[in-house]
């Protein structure tokens, strides 16, 4: 199983759309995705998780309720997990980080990055809209710092990504790839290479 985490509307359907050629429910107003939506690709299973955080006309208990059903079907499913890609809206993380820690809370998406590598889960990181991001690499150092990811790890953590306009998803593919090898348990018959299956809206644009 592969599951898709991250704040409402930072594109994480739209990504999965991008590597699979898979339709799910996606939009501009946060909150469209409030359950698990399943899709099969490649013989895997591909869950794209509902977005915690804020999400536009639902009540805050309810956002509650559904951040905690995310983390409950994580722990219930954690040994099926091979992979898990967080996506983050790169140009918005890092003010809303450190609005989050002037508050003195940890910050959402930290906390769903410790909570993953607690269950032993390999994450990737997504850095989404890097269209609108002025210094690429200052702003995946301080996610880095922020996530407590070493510096040599970066690159087997941190992905820069515009799943709107399909760039830079073939070294997101090729990551994913390497991190299934490792974290695959026992042989498989199947190839996990992924490289030459991506889906057929990899060069539209999806607004």
């Amino acid at each position: 199983m592969i599951i898709f985490v991250g704040r409402s509307n930072v594109g994480k359907s739209t990504l999965i759309f991008r590597l699979t050629g898979k339709w799910v429910k996606r939009g501009k107003r946060p909150g469209v995705t409030r359950r698990p939506v399943e899709i099969n690709w490649r013989g895997k299973l591909v869950v794209d998780m509902p977005g915690f955080g804020f999400m536009s006309g639902v009540p805050k208990a309810k956002q509650e309720r559904i951040k905690d059903e995310i983390v409950h079907f994580i722990e219930n499913n954690a040994d099926d997990i091979e992979l898990a890609v967080l996506v983050v809206d790169g140009k918005a993380a890092p003010e809303i980080i450190e609005r989050w820690e002037k508050r003195g809370e940890i910050p959402i998406d930290v906390e769903f990055y410790s909570f993953l590598r607690e269950l032993e889960i390999p994450v990737i990181v997504a850095v989404n809209k890097m269209d609108k991001i002025k210094n690429l690499q200052r702003t995946i150092d301080f996610l880095a710092e922020k996530f407590g990811v070493p510096y040599k790890e970066i690159p087997e953590t941190f992905v820069p990504i515009s799943a709107k306009f399909g760039k830079n998803l073939v070294e997101l593919r090729k990551l994913m790839e390497k991190k299934l090898k490792e974290g695959r348990k026992k042989p498989s018959a199947r190839s996990e290479d992924l490289k030459d299956d991506v889906g057929d809206g990899l060069l539209d644009t999806v607004e």
